[in-house]
């Protein structure tokens, strides 16, 4: 068996629009295409014995023990691999469930489909599937928990930590969109201009002083002393000449800790005399150049967590430790602790495992045992220095008993110090106390405080205290820090749609992001050059801070390889559906293609539109799979399916009586006359009316006016700047050039009605094969070209695309003999040799036809070639 690729869906999808996390997985079976499960002997046997889980997966069969029935009855290898990477995957603790395995259209090669928590676990999950299938194909042992370890590790250090993560989850309850700024916790909630940003526990709101004064303790204590807040009597040295000096005014026992340290590092607890004081002084010196000395004060260690000045949790903590029994020794009591099924490997459950590490070592030894020795009955021995969870301590919810006056207390700190999110650190005997009057004091105060011990306290109620960070970063009900999205898919007219749309809005006042084929503009500003139509370049728009209307043009190629960069938009534009890309990436069929579009509309919010081509069926069916508004477009006004819609009072677009037209229900809006606008030349490109009719209804249901509308559509020049290599007309002397991105037939077909409309004396077209189109798209491109030039030069596209140069001369030549054997035909494989060719053998009234893939090289040329003309030179050279 052969793994072709691994593509990780991360939005909606081909496979699914509701499951965005997918890993799709194209494998060729090869010679195992020939032998299910039911003909590899004991494979079934060898599948139960090493997943004895899998028997509650239910299969098609639909209950407990489906899969186990299907493979005793013979299915295929890829469909047990999906099963397979979904079992090892909830093995290493992240349960997910989801899987299909379908035909890719070839022979013996199928798409596995499955779930995934964590992208490197899925992809990882991919081929350990496949290996561990072929060990059992073969017989052979296999070491199945190492990749459940691996896969653990792989999780832990891909994972967003507990406390980031709620965040995260809670934002995504309420509609708010987020995306992961870097391989840490930095994240955005919202999108473009509405965003706010969260590291771990730490906002964009978080004042900066406020956690430079939390991470300076010397600082901290000083301002919480000055506000009469309790606080361990202390001193702070840097020189190991100072210790004995802070030793005797602080007095035993003591702590000794970096004055910027945190999670608990270089700290030492219940310091009894000097040489235990040095000892700690040069471990806390390895994490800060400064040491606090301070009083050691007993008691129980507490976590108030203040959100927006509010106390919202309150967590007792208990270091990691065991009990003894009287017969088992350190090392087994551990062992014992770590089989609580709530303790998992690092963040996976409530609880972290206990590790027996060199701290640890030193911990025991000091008591005065080693891991081998027998602990009392009845005896508590701590395993660590700190109350940490991630370190095996446990936590117990105590915020219904905290006295009120300690409540008031956090709250006046958390605005002492100024920050918006703190965890206060206390001891005391007795939280539901006042301070004052059990001894205690208040430690430490955290910027960035964890949740894990209020999200999933050992005991207690678990507190919910990711909500009132939502709360505070958007505080109006119903606020989802989103921006208007626009999102245009089709075969084509989709980049002309888009950059037409994105300039009405720019006239409405909207700072626009947009993402075309050509590239990605902000404002305007070209900032990443190529085709930008993918999920990357989707966020490149959501992310940028500065943008409050984003249009995204949304193609094939994206949609498979990881589906959209966004979950939901508020409007969705289909152009058309035409055969274009068939038979790459297991799209086979027109209809397939068709679905592969119809996934943007189907991502539109409730309240938004779905805008459809009512002059396309497999366009037009895309409705029943919408949960949003509809609005059609049509160039006939009488199409029944624009009446239909209209007789429920719907929105729809027409060209009628030569005017471009919305209508609400049966009521017209004119817009313009077509042959005003400057994007249909004339009212000639028939196409360019029908991708106006898009625009306009976008435009209409985002609030735009008609005069906005008007101003937009007149000042919208089709030209190399406006709309670069869409029908951009350049008039020479003696001859035109019209140069287009015409890529497949029906774009031909579109580029010849129009071009059969321009006067000129003879039409030259420079055209070429592409490479990732099937031969007889190749062929039908020359046949178009035949029936529309009088002479053609065939060239070569930068990019081969898996074929060779001669495959591809010789499919056109093969289309254009099709139609006329006697056609004149050059063959110039330079794109910008051909251009040159054409334009210095030009007749005097030709129109040279240059359908180009590599618009801004194309473009360079021919503006040069104005610049020469309008110097006088009358030979053009590149």
């Amino acid at each position: 068996m052969r793994i072709r690729e691994i593509n990780a869906m991360r939005g909606p999808n081909y496979w699914s629009v509701r499951r965005h996390k997918l890993i799709v997985m194209v494998l060729d079976l090869e010679e195992m295409e020939d032998f299910p499960s039911n003909k590899v002997d004991g494979f079934s046997d060898r599948l139960k014995q090493m997943f004895p889980t899998m028997f509650s997966h239910r299969c098609s069969v639909g209950e407990p023990g489906g899969f186990f029935q299907r493979v005793d009855e013979g299915t295929w290898m890829g469909h047990i691999i999906e099963h397979i990477a979904l079992e090892i995957q909830t093995l290493a603790g992240m349960d997910t469930g989801f899987g299909r395995t379908r035909d890719y259209g070839e022979h013996g090669v199928y798409n596995v489909v499955f779930s995934y928590i964590e992208e490197t676990v899925g992809r990882f999950a991919a081929e350990a599937s496949v290996r561990i299938c072929e060990a059992l194909i073969a017989g052979e042992e296999y070491d199945l928990e190492s990749d459940i370890q691996t896969m653990r590790e792989l999780r832990e250090a891909e994972r967003l930590g507990p406390s980031t993560g709620s965040i995260v989850e809670e934002a995504a309850s309420r509609g708010i969109p987020w995306i992961r700024l870097n391989k840490y916790s930095l994240c955005q909630l919202g999108y473009g201009a509405n965003q706010k940003r969260i590291q771990a526990t730490v906002t964009s709101e978080t004042s900066s002083i406020g956690v430079e004064l939390a991470c300076d303790k010397e600082d901290t204590k000083y301002l919480l002393e000055q506000a009469e807040v309790e606080v361990p009597r202390g001193d702070i040295i840097s020189k190991e000449s100072s210790l004995e000096e802070a030793c005797r005014y602080v007095g035993f026992p003591l702590v000794i800790k970096p004055i910027d340290g945190n999670h608990g590092r270089g700290i030492t607890v219940d310091i009894q005399n000097y040489d235990e004081a040095l000892v700690a002084f040069n471990a806390a010196k390895e994490v800060s150049r400064r040491v606090i000395v301070e009083k050691f004060v007993t008691g129980e260690d507490y976590r108030l967590l203040v959100i927006n000045n509010v106390l919202v949790a309150a967590a007792k903590r208990t270091p990691a430790h065991v009990i003894g029994d009287g017969r088992s020794t350190v090392e087994e009591l551990v062992n014992k602790v770590n089989e609580d099924p709530r303790r998992g490997y690092g963040h996976e459950n409530v609880l972290t495992m206990i590790t027996i590490n060199d701290l640890t070592k030193t911990i025991i030894k000091d008591a005065g045992y080693t891991v081998d020795s027998v602990l009392p009955e009845g005896e508590r021995l701590i395993l660590k220095d700190t109350a940490n969870l991630s370190t095996g301590g446990t936590a117990e919810d105590v915020t219904d008993i905290v006295h009120p006056a300690n409540v008031s207390m956090a709250e006046r700190i958390s605005k002492i110090i100024d920050l918006d999110i703190c965890g206060i650190d206390i001891m005391t005997d007795d939280i539901s106390k006042p301070l004052s009057e059990t001894g205690g004091a208040v430690l430490e105060v955290n910027a960035g405080p964890g949740f894990r011990m209020h999200l999933a306290p050992t005991t207690g109620l678990p507190r919910n205290v990711a909500a009132p960070v939502v709360d505070k970063l958007f505080p109006q009900k119903g606020d989802t820090g989103r921006i208007p999205i626009v999102a245009i898919t089709g075969t084509n007219g989709k980049t002309t749609t888009s950059r037409l749309i994105a300039h009405m809005a720019k006239m409405k006042g909207y700072r626009v992001g947009y993402t075309t084929s050509d590239g990605v503009y902000i404002q305007n500003r070209l900032l990443m050059k190529g085709d930008c139509t993918g999920p990357a370049s989707a966020e490149f728009v959501l992310k940028d801070p500065t943008v409050n209307f984003a249009v995204l043009e949304c193609a094939r190629g994206g949609l498979l390889r990881a589906g959209l960069g966004f979950g939901n938009c508020d409007v969705a534009v289909v152009t058309n559906v035409a055969a274009d890309h068939l038979g790459l990436k297991g799209i086979h069929t027109i209809e397939q293609l068709a679905k592969v579009k119809g996934v943007v509309p189907e991502t539109v919010l409730p309240d938004g539109y779905a805008i459809l081509n009512a002059d396309d069926d497999l366009v037009y069916d895309m409705r029943r799979g919408i949960n949003c508004n509809l609005a059609l477009f049509s160039m006939d006004e009488n199409n029944p399916r624009i009446q239909a819609l209209q007789r429920i009072g719907g929105i729809t677009a027409v060209y009628e009586n030569g005017y471009v037209t919305i209508c609400k229900g049966s009521w017209k809006m004119r817009i313009m006359k077509a042959e005003n606008i400057p994007l249909t030349y004339g009212g000639k490109a028939e196409f360019m009316i029908q991708n106006v009719l898009a625009a306009v209804i976008a435009a209409n249901v985002r609030g735009i006016s008609i005069e906005d509308m008007k101003a937009g559509l007149e000042t919208f020049i089709p030209s190399a700047s406006q709309t670069p290599g869409r029908l951009n007309l350049f008039e020479f002397d003696n001859f035109k050039i019209l140069l287009d991105y015409a890529h497949n037939p029906a774009g031909m077909r579109a580029l010849q009605k129009f071009s059969d409309k321009l006067e000129c004396t003879v039409k030259v077209g420079i055209i070429a094969g592409i490479g990732d189109r099937r031969i007889e798209d190749n062929n039908e491109m020359g046949a178009i070209a035949a029936e529309m030039f009088d002479e053609i030069i065939i060239r070569q596209d930068k990019r081969l695309r898996g074929k060779t140069e001669e495959e591809l001369i010789n499919m056109l030549h093969d289309g254009i003999k099709s139609k006329d054997p006697n056609k004149k035909t050059t063959i110039i494989p330079s794109e910008r040799e051909a251009i040159t060719y054409a334009v210095n053998n030009a007749q005097k009234g030709s129109l040279i036809i240059l359908c180009s893939d590599v618009i801004p090289d194309a473009l360079d040329l021919v503006t040069r070639f104005k610049e020469q003309e309008a110097n006088g030179e009358k030979v053009f050279a590149d």
